[in-house]
This record gives C-alpha cells, structure tokens and sequence, in this order.
C-alpha cells in the first residue's frame, strides 16, 4: 500500500538559519529575496520539524499526518531506517514516541548516540566495506520479529549506498558500476534499477526481513516524480523491476555483453505478496514541501509563481541554459521555482562540481542585471562541500574581475572550483533533509 502523506505547511525560521552565509550573499535586495525564499523552502523539508508536526499519539492510535494506525494489539515498537534523513528521523521519532519504543537501528552519514535506537556510521555516495558491515547488523536486527510487531522505517535519500549486502560483489566493484552509469549519463531511476539487483537489502528485502510484523514506512523522497520504489532503491517495496530489466540497463551501457566478458551476478528481489500485505508506505516529505513553501513565501514578496516539481531533469548545463531563456523572456516580478534532478556527463572526474553549481555556471552568461538564479541541493551537499552557486550579475562581474572564463570551467566540469574563487556558493553543511535537488529564478 502506498499513500502520498501531503505537504508540510511552513513555519517561520527558528534555531538560526538555514543558509549559514545569509548575510555575506544578501548584498542586494534581489539577492536578499532570493534567499529569502530559498531559506523558507529548506525550513519547510527540516527532518525533525516533519516528523514532530506529522506524528503524534493519542491513546492506543498512532498518527501520522491524516492516517491512523492502531497499535492496541502491539506488543513492541520498533525503528528501524536508512538514508540522510535516517539520524534527525530517528532523534524525532524519540522524542515524540519516548518510552513507546523497544528498540531501534538506524544507518545514516552521521555519528552520534541516541538513548533507545542505534545509529550506525555509513558512507555515501559510493558502497564501502563499512556499509556492507552496517547492513548486516540491520538484517539481523529485524530477524526474528512476530506479528504483535511494529516496526517504523525511516527511508531516504542515500539509503541505496548504505544499505549494501552484495553477494559475490565487492563494493569497489559495485562502484565501479555506478561510477559508470553517473558518467556516461544514465537517470537515477536506472541506477537504482541496478543497484535493487545487486543488494539483498533493497527492493523490497526489509520488509521481507521485517516480516511479519507491521510495517509503516515514511519516506522521504529525492526522485523525480516520487514513485517510492525507486527512493534509496525501495527496501520495504514491492518492486516491480526485474534482473532482466537491470541486465538489459548494464548492457545500454557497455557494463556487460558486446567485447565486454565481464560477468555481474544479479539478485532478484521478493516478489511473494504475503511479505507486503501488512506494509504501508508514506510519502512523508518530498521536493513538493519545499516548493510549496517556497512559492507562498515568493507570494508574499509580490511575485507571480511558476512552480513544478519535476522539471528539473536532463543535462544540467543543458537545462541551465533553457532556464535563462526562459527567465530572460518572463514578465517582470516572475519567480520560477522547480525541483527534480539533472544529470551531469563527467569527462574530467578530477575536477570538483555538482549539479547544480554546473547548470548555474552554463547560465551565468545570459543572465541580465534584473535577474537570480539560485539551484540547490536540498541535502546541502552538491558534490562538495556547498549546496549550490549562484548565478546573477555580481557572479558575473566578479568572474570578469578575477579575470575567469566560465566557459573553461564548465568544458572541464570545475564549476565548484569556479564559485569557490568567486565566492558566490550557497552554504548549509549537511541539512539532514534530502528532496532531490531544488531552484528558483527571480525577475524582478
């Protein structure tokens, strides 16, 4: 079963900000805006504030947003999880479920202690020994529950790196693989077609470990069109995808067949019903949240708003150029404010820069004085250590200052190393959120 939970109705900032370097970027009264917005839409998608808003107990009913479940027959409480938003899930759900809860074990990038769930210590973006070992311990930890059971997933973003159980794959191996399908361009929905087939912890394998206790699932989803199968590759899905169809993705893209001898070993996912029927996944928070909360705050600025979810998809410096077309022939007081995720062909892997400071570089040429654009990852992490860079008139001068040539960087896939000597980088650290990779673009 899976239902879409809604969106999370935005609150005024607390606890300092998002955007660590607010003041140092808000020189202008655009630029000012811009953030502004920018900063409303991350606040909206915090992990800890969704799950507090979201969840909550009265008597023997547990809520989770308008959905109520029952849990007068359970006899324990279980939480278990994966993914960027795994730690601050789990340090919510304690606050909020307290002494509800018997145990719990999560998988996330970061350290820390928490009083009644473990956290374990993964790593991201590529599948390491430590993930491997991690997994293990989760399998096991869900081993042996009963039908009186509930077990509480916390899924996200991330979560297909973490949750590695290879069978004869090293995990160099397995990023040799997803190394290969980054570069040469393939969407996350067929990387993580492959990644179900090459993990006994994805595609479905938590819920048959959980089995057969109850399972609800919140998800917190960074894919495109959030079809929940595909978020951290579906651990407590029913997956629809078969070793054929992750056979067929390996061949598209010279892994295997043709001159290529070498041999994957693929590993289909449950299929048997009965490990599903008492699952429930929730689309808890996804990239809607933020662009919700993005948009009524640009409204409050007097803006006129196009919004979309999913727009943001194909070649970043392809897309980036599309996007300053199209702000370039909006009507003055247009804010366009879109979600999703690019892809960026690599053909110099050396150098530093992700998605989004790519598709605000390939737009800097074409911006006019009256216009800002601002792409972000939501997890704050744009393959280094900022979130995103922005791309208006002060980057440009400051380019032609500094005497660089944009163009140059973004032939060499060096767009972080173009807005570290410009400055002009959004700063959040790790924002424990992760909805897939957001923008807005201002004329006034």
């Amino acid at each position: 079963m899976t239902r879409d939970m809604g969106l999370c109705r935005p609150r005024p900032i607390s606890n300092g900000m998002k955007i660590k370097n607010f003041n140092e970027l808000a020189t202008t009264d655009l630029r000012r805006k811009a953030l502004q917005i920018v900063e409303a839409g991350l606040e909206a998608i915090d992990t800890q504030r969704a799950v507090k808003e979201k969840i909550k107990i009265e008597g023997s009913d547990l809520y989770v947003g308008d959905e109520k479940f029952s849990f007068a027959d359970t006899k324990r409480i279980f939480i278990a999880g994966a993914g960027k938003c795994a730690f601050d899930a789990a340090a919510a759900l304690e606050e909020v479920l307290g002494d509800k809860i018997y145990d719990g074990m999560v998988i996330d990038m970061k350290g820390g202690t928490l009083d009644k769930i473990r956290v374990l210590e993964g790593d991201h973006p590529l599948p390491t020994g430590r993930n491997i070992e991690a997994t293990k311990k989760l399998i096991h930890f869900l081993n042996g529950l009963s039908a009186t059971d509930l077990v509480i997933f916390v899924i996200s973003g991330g979560g297909s790196t973490m949750l590695c159980q290879p069978t004869n794959l090293a995990p160099e191996e397995e990023a040799g693989i997803l190394k290969t399908l980054s570069k040469k361009g393939a969407d996350i929905k067929k990387i993580n077609t492959v990644r179900k087939h090459l993990s006994l912890a994805r595609g479905g394998y938590l819920a048959k470990y959980a089995y057969p206790a109850k399972v609800v699932s919140l998800i917190f989803s960074d894919v495109l069109g959030d079809d929940l199968g595909f978020v951290s590759s579906g651990p407590t899905v029913k997956d629809n995808t078969t070793v054929d169809d992750a056979e067929k993705i390996l061949k598209e893209y010279g892994l295997v067949g043709g001159n290529n001898t070498k041999r994957i070993d693929l590993i289909e996912t449950p299929k048997e019903s009965k490990y599903f029927e008492k699952v429930t996944n929730l689309l808890f928070v996804s990239n809607k949240t933020a662009i919700n909360a993005m948009a009524k705050a640009a409204e409050e600025h007097g803006l006129k708003v196009k919004q979309c979810a999913d727009c943001l998809s194909g070649e970043a410096r392809k897309k980036g150029l599309k996007i300053a077309e199209e702000l370039n022939a909006a009507e003055a007081g247009t804010a366009l404010i879109y979600g999703g995720e690019t892809t960026v062909t690599l053909q110099y892997p050396e150098h530093h820069g992700g998605r989004n400071q790519e598709l605000s570089l390939a737009a800097l040429e074409f911006i006019k004085k009256d216009e800002i654009i601002i792409p972000f990852a939501s997890d704050g992490i744009d393959n280094s250590e900022v979130a995103g860079g922005i791309c208006d008139i002060i980057t440009k001068d400051k380019a032609e200052e500094l005497g660089l040539v944009p163009e140059s960087y973004l032939g060499e896939n060096a767009s972080h190393d173009f807005f570290d000597k410009v400055g002009n980088y959004l700063l959040t650290g790790d924002t424990g959120s992760n909805v897939s990779d957001l923008l807005l673009a201002i004329k006034e």
